[in-house]
């Protein structure tokens, strides 16, 4: 439950990290268009490399938040796994531990006969 809310938690994170990175290049833009002291053509040819980068850059840090999601995936998985493998572990030995007080019982039964 705690790794649960600890994934949600980072995957808000990253979002956010995101959302606030797009913003931040779309105020930016913005700013760049109404302060421009060039030759629109100029501008556009500006804006057009910009958006390169812009995209270029949001594309990295997708892939970034991407391998760290998937990373943060892959260790609660094999906790998860790790936990399975020790509870089945205790479930066999108690069933062993039952069986064996069972045994006991029948031959118990069997003696006072």
């Amino acid at each position: 439950m705690e790794n649960n809310i600890e994934a949600r938690s980072y995957s808000n994170n990253t979002r956010n990290v995101l959302i606030g990175l797009l913003l931040g290049s779309l105020v930016g833009v913005v700013t760049v268009l109404l302060y421009a002291p060039q030759s629109g053509k100029r501008t556009r040819a500006q804006i057009q490399q910009e958006s390169i980068l812009l995209y270029d850059r949001t594309a990295k840090n997708i892939r970034k938040a991407v391998k760290q999601v998937r990373s943060e995936t892959d260790r609660i998985t094999a906790e998860v796994q790790e936990k399975a493998g020790e509870l089945k572990q205790l479930g066999q030995e108690k069933l062993v531990e039952q069986l064996d007080r069972l045994s006991v019982a029948l031959d118990t039964g069997k003696n006072s006969n």
